[in-house]
C-alpha cells in the first residue's frame, strides 16, 4: 500500500521503539519523514533510513517545537501527518505516596504538554491545507486503573486521551482528524529498562496480557498508520485501543 505518497509525516520520539517502527512504515508507504528527537545520532540515523529529515527537538521547548513544524513545512510543503509520541516512564515516578514533584512535573512536561505544544503548532499548518491527522500517544492506563502505579505517567495519558477528543471534535469540520492510540505495553527500549530493574513489577503486568506477551514496535506502528491513513477517514476524537485484550479482560486465560 502507498497510502502515503505525497504526504510529510512528523514523528517526536522518532528515534527509537514504537516511532523508529512507524516512521519506517510509514516511509514504506510512501511518506516523507521528519524524525524529531533529542537523541542526535540515533535520529539522523533513522531518518537517513528512511530517507526523510531529522530535526533536533525538545518537545517540552515550545520554540523548538514551533520549529519543527515551520521546518517540515519549509523544507516539504506541509504537514499532514503530525505523530505526536515522545513520552518518558521514569522508575521513580511510582506511588503517589513516593513519587515526588519534581518527577511529577518532569513527566507531565515530556507526555502531556509536549502533546499540547506538538497539536498547537501542527494545527494551523493543517487549517491552510484544509486537512491533516494528528496521532496522539496514550495509553492504555488512560482508561484503566492500576494497583502497580506510575502516578504521573498514568495522569499524563489521561490528559493526552481528554485533549484528543476534544481537539477531533474542535476541528473535525475543518478536515483535521486528532484521535488518541492507546497502546498496551511494548517491547521497547524504555519498556524493557523499567522491567530489568524491577522484574516482579514486569511479571505482575504480563499476566493481565490476555494474548500472553507484549506488542511489538511494528504493532503499534501499523495502528498509528491505519488512524493517520484515509481508511480511518471517519475516525476522530477516538480512543483507539491497542492492547492485546488488557482493557477487555476480567480475568485472563490460564
Amino acid at each position: 500500500m502507498r497510502r502515503f505518497e505525497g504526504r510529510v509525516a512528523v514523528i517526536t520520539g522518532g528515534a527509537s521503539g514504537v516511532g523508529l517502527a512507524t516512521a519506517h512504515r510509514l516511509a514504506d508507504e510512501g511518506a516523507t519523514i521528519v524524525v524529531a528527537d533529542v537523541s542526535d545520532a540515533a535520529g539522523k540515523a533513522v531518518a537517513d533510513e528512511v530517507g526523510g529529515l531529522f530535526v533536533h527537538t525538545d518537545v517540552t521547548d515550545e520554540e523548538q517545537v514551533r520549529s519543527l513544524f515551520d521546518t517540515a513545512v519549509a523544507e516539504f510543503g506541509s504537514v499532514d501527518v503530525a505523530f505526536n509520541n515522545a513520552g518518558i516512564s521514569p522508575p521513580d515516578d511510582d506511588s503517589i505516596l513516593t513519587t515526588g514533584l519534581d518527577a511529577w512535573q518532569r513527566v507531565q512536561q515530556v507526555n502531556l504538554t509536549s502533546v499540547y505544544l506538538c497539536c498547537k503548532y501542527a494545527i494551523p499548518h493543517m487549517q491552510r491545507q484544509g486537512k491533516g491527522s494528528i496521532v496522539n500517544t496514550a495509553s492504555f492506563v488512560a482508561v484503566m486503573g492500576a494497583a502497580t502505579s506510575q502516578i504521573s505517567y498514568t495522569a499524563s495519558k489521561g490528559g493526552v486521551l481528554a485533549m484528543s477528543r476534544e481537539l477531533g471534535v474542535q476541528f473535525a469540520r475543518e478536515g483535521i482528524r486528532v484521535n488518541a492510540l492507546c497502546p498496551g505495553p511494548v517491547n521497547t527500549p524504555l519498556l524493557r529498562e523499567l522491567f530489568a530493574k524491577d522484574p516482579e513489577r514486569a511479571a505482575r503486568r504480563l499476566v493481565h496480557v490476555p494474548v500472553g506477551r507484549f506488542a511489538e514496535p511494528g504493532e503499534i506502528a501499523a495502528a498509528v498508520a491505519f488512524l493517520a491513513s484515509d481508511d480511518a477517514s471517519f475516525i476522530t476524537a477516538s480512543q483507539f485501543l491497542v492492547d492485546g485484550g488488557i482493557s477487555g479482560a476480567y480475568v485472563t486465560p490460564v
